[in-house]
């Protein structure tokens, strides 16, 4: 026995469930897209520092790479020349830059020169108040 609306029942179901995804999707993507605070001075302080790690990290590694480059590249002309190959001069590159150690910045309240003359500014106005 075959039911002659079949089709038409099943067509509506997956159309409500086309129509449905979507509205779940957005209900659930709604607090993703919520503004969020600003960020705090300190915060923003660590992220700076993170990103400056992160700037220092990549030149280290780029240190690290420019030295292994010039041991294989001195490892291969040893051996061809003992091989009796033709060793053709090494082409001028620039020499690898040690970044050295991480300096992190001085953090941005202690180096905050307007605390100062402030209390300059409102030490000579209590001193005129006194008779």
């Amino acid at each position: 026995m075959k039911r002659p609306h079949s089709f038409a029942v099943s067509f509506a179901v997956s159309l409500a469930a086309r129509a449905a995804l979507p509205l779940m999707l957005s209900v659930l993507a709604a607090p993703a897209l919520a503004k969020l605070p600003p960020l705090s001075e300190e915060a923003k302080a660590k992220a700076e520092e993170t990103k400056a790690r992160g700037a220092h990290g990549d030149k280290v590694a780029a240190y690290k790479l420019c030295l292994a480059m010039d041991k294989v590249a001195a490892d291969y002309r040893a051996r061809a020349k003992s091989a009796g190959k033709e060793v053709r001069p090494a082409t001028e590159t620039p020499p690898c830059a040690d970044p050295g150690a991480f300096v992190p910045a001085p953090p941005a309240a202690a180096a905050s020169a307007p605390a100062a003359p402030v209390a300059a500014v409102t030490a000579p106005a209590a001193a005129a108040s006194k008779p």
